[in-house]
């Protein structure tokens, strides 16, 4: 499924097209369809159209925009310094670079030219191609009413679409309301395509007529609003000489001719509100249907259907029907995999299963291997004359200056989605204007928003946008870039993981460029939605020797990452901390990050043989630079990884040195858990009251405001406290102080990421509440239990206790 729009910006033109449309200007007439457009696909009706029009966005030599544009970059000059040159306003020049104004009187060429001291051949061919835009604005009429173009057969998926549309025609409206529904997505989405599907389905609904208009939205000549209206009231049987002259007569004309007749327009490719506006229709039985890359957000009374990229079994699919007999051989893992790398894009899979269909000796796998290739992959999408880059290029030239440079930028940011504070980085601008650019963005479809007011790219406009960069701006410009945004994304990272610091908490003199972040509960939301990024900094940092920026950032997370104890990253983080502290030569830092890498080995990747080998390597380091906090920490993580192992008399000693080290210091915070660890190899020792003790020892440590402990660490530590209590208890025979105990732990652990240990506390207290005879409590406990443990990833716990939760009775 393609879009028509979409298909027809990658139109190559065609030298006896071109030399057709050269005849017909020299005759002073508009050149006819020798056929009609009603029988061909919707793709070749469209190149048919653009080739009416007097060509595609890709033509034999440079046009006057994009020509302009190269001399004032040779000439290395911002828009506003021609401007101040030449004494043409930056308005016109912007329009002239963006061929909105494609035929400029000769004066203001001349001023330009002057302005950018431009002779002999170049001078020439910058005023004979304004000199021709003029004549083409004189001679060019695009026409675009035609008969509904036929449906393409192997169209798929978008049920749900089609059936939104049925309901918005045929459903009943308030008496007076029109009936418009406007069809948005990005470039190659399947909007022109869509809406002719619709379009057919529905003709038997409107006996007087279905017509189809293109607007030439995306084009440098959008169909003027008095010629669109003279169009339609001429294909409803009105004379040229009724036709009344001004728009407003036209409109109202319009509206009154459709109030009676059972008419469908499809206004196809639309440029903006002021374009479509006049052309809706009023209160009666017309229907409207209208497609653009735009959101027209300022159109009232409308429904909306935003189409985005198929699913992936719509993609298989779809991709499958193109290529038709030869997808048996394909295998459907390989058309799959290539539809996964065409993003769910239409327009890609329409070009993807041409160059398949067309080329017999290719497999699906040699050409998913190319596209997997990233540097190479927005050039493996094209086919013949169609080409996905061009159809992105159609809305990138819509978009003011500032906002190209947002867009092309934007390329470098690490992860799959941004917000503006970032984009402002990017752009080198405030971040009032990355608003401005991003809704720009937004509203072209080059980018998608989301309610939470972060943005992303689709995988191909990423690829476009990094095209863009790498053509429009020097490699000295794009590495600075990379830096400051690489810089940027470390420094807040940092500045947000010392709020969880006993040492830092609230920075006292933060970046003057950074975000605010106000509260550690701002901090922590700013490293869970931005980790991509900023661990894409990070990687970037260590690859280009910042050592000590990566240092810094990895120790910061430190505390925070106990927050987020199952955070995937936390691997990596603390192997390039380790990296970056080796190379620096500074081994108390080394033995430190070694301490944190036997701690994600210990509490997420349960493997304790490596926890034992990380901790052994952190002590020999801290023993020899005589850091005693490390010395004590490598204890400790020794007491876990043996504990694991199951040689509990060493667990203990080592739990036991570990704390007496705390202690010693009057580190309060590490004491608490250097007890916690000693309770839990009483308690797998089977030494019950033993262990108790030392739980109710760090319960007060967490309960009392003078023990010395950090409040905010305190309040962290005090459920998994509870829940080690409770535990205990219940191994003890005391099921109701267990109950109660695992209860208010449970509900205190719903603020903090820990849902693998509140997954263990609430199964251990759906098994007591069992054992009391309270099932409907236990199966409730059961289930939320099942739930958590499914999204850590723990199957073998998610189904014993999804068993036990639909077992009971």
């Amino acid at each position: 499924m393609t879009d028509g729009d979409d298909l027809g910006t990658a139109v190559q033109g065609r030298e006896a097209d071109a030399a057709r449309r050269k005849r017909a200007r020299v005759r002073g007439r508009t050149p006819r369809v020798p056929w009609p457009l009603s029988r061909l696909h919707p793709f070749e009706a469209d190149q048919m159209s653009i080739l009416l029009r007097g060509g595609g966005p890709i033509a034999e030599r440079p046009n006057f925009a994009e020509l302009l544009r190269r001399h004032r970059r040779a000439a290395r000059l911002t828009l506003e310094e021609l401007a101040e040159a030449s004494g043409v306003s930056v308005r016109t020049l912007s329009d002239l670079e963006r061929g909105r104004s494609k035929g400029p009187q000769h004066r203001t060429v001349i001023a330009v030219t002057d302005a950018l001291a431009l002779e002999n051949d170049a001078r020439k061919q910058l005023v004979e191609l304004a000199r021709d835009g003029r004549l083409r604005d004189h001679w060019t009429r695009p026409t675009g009413l035609r008969e509904l173009p036929r449906s393409v057969d192997d169209f798929t998926g978008r049920a749900a679409e089609l059936a939104w549309i049925g309901d918005l025609v045929h459903a009943k409206h308030a008496p007076g309301a029109p009936v418009v529904g406007i069809i948005t997505g990005s470039a190659g989405s399947g909007k022109t395509t869509f809406a002719v599907r619709s379009a057919h389905a529905l003709r038997p609904s409107f006996p007087d007529g279905v017509f189809f208009l293109d607007l030439f939205g995306m084009s440098q000549q959008p169909l003027a609003i008095d010629d669109a209206l003279g169009l339609v009231i001429g294909a409803l049987g009105v004379a040229d000489q009724q036709i009344p002259a001004d728009t407003q007569g036209r409109s109202s004309l319009y509206r009154s001719l459709l109030r009676d007749r059972r008419v469908l327009v499809v206004l196809d490719n639309a440029a903006s509100e002021e374009q479509v506006r006049p052309l809706l229709p009023g209160e009666g039985a017309g229907r409207a249907l209208v497609t653009s890359r735009r959101l027209l957000a300022g159109l009232e009374g409308v429904r909306r259907l935003v189409l985005g990229p198929l699913p992936l079994s719509e993609a298989t699919e779809l991709l499958t029907g193109i290529v038709g007999e030869r997808s048996a051989s394909d295998g459907e893992p390989a058309l799959a995999r290539l539809a996964q790398l065409c993003g769910g894009l239409p327009l890609a899979l329409r070009i993807i299963g041409n160059r398949l269909a067309s080329r017999p000796g290719w497999s699906a796998v040699e050409l998913a291997a190319r596209l997997s290739d990233e540097e190479r992959r927005l050039d493996q999408f094209k086919a013949g004359d169609l080409k996905i880059a061009n159809a992105f290029g159609m809305s990138y030239e819509q978009l003011a200056t500032s906002a190209r440079r947002v867009f092309r930028r934007l390329a470098v940011v690490p992860g799959r989605n941004f917000d503006a504070a970032l984009a402002a980085v990017v752009g080198g601008t405030s971040t009032e204007d990355a608003w401005n650019a991003l809704d720009e963005l937004v509203d072209l479809g080059l980018l998608q928003d989301s309610t939470s007011g972060r943005y992303r790219f689709h995988d191909l406009v990423r690829l476009f946008a990094r095209e863009r960069l790498q053509e429009e701006e020097s490699s000295v410009e794009r590495d600075a870039l990379t830096g400051r945004v690489t810089s940027w994304l470390l420094r807040m990272a940092t500045t947000a993981g010392r709020w969880f610091e006993p040492a830092y908490g609230r920075p006292d003199r933060p970046d003057a460029d950074l975000a605010v972040l106000s509260s550690p509960e701002q901090a922590e939301v700013w490293l869970r939605v931005n980790v991509d990024n900023w661990l894409g900094a990070t990687r970037l940092a260590a690859s280009s020797g910042q050592h000590a920026a990566v240092l810094d950032c990895a120790e910061s997370m430190h505390w925070f990452s106990d927050r987020w104890i199952h955070g995937p990253h936390w691997h990596e983080v603390f192997t390039l901390g380790t990296q970056a502290a080796a190379a620096l030569g500074d081994p108390a830092q080394h033995a430190t990050q070694l301490n944190y890498l036997a701690w994600v080995h210990g509490i997420q990747l349960d493997s304790p043989e490596t926890m034992l080998r990380y901790a052994d390597e952190a002590l020999d380091l801290a023993t020899r630079s005589g850091t005693t906090v490390q010395i004590a920490w490598s204890h400790h993580y020794t007491a876990i990884a043996l504990r694991k192992l199951g040689r509990l008399g060493e667990a203990a000693a080592s739990a036991s040195q570990a704390a007496g080290t705390f202690k010693s210091i009057g580190d309060t915070n590490s004491y608490h858990s250097c007890i916690s660890n000693l309770g839990h190899c009483l308690r797998d020792d089977g030494r019950y009251d033993e262990a108790l003790e030392r739980y109710r020892e760090v319960l007060a440590l967490v309960s009392d405001d003078e023990s010395g402990m950090t409040p905010s660490i305190a309040a962290h530590l005090r459920p998994y406290t509870l829940a080690y209590l409770g535990r205990c208890l219940g191994l003890l025979g005391r099921r109701a102080e267990a109950i109660t105990t695992l209860t208010e732990a449970t509900a205190l652990m719903e603020q903090f990421d820990s849902n693998y240990l509140q997954a263990g506390a609430l199964e251990t207290l759906a098994t007591l509440l069992a054992e009391e005879g309270r099932t409907a409590e236990s199966r409730r406990a059961y289930t939320r239990a099942a739930e958590m443990f499914e999204a850590i990833g723990d199957a073998e716990a998610h189904s014993r206790c999804h068993g036990l939760a639909t077992a009971a009775p």
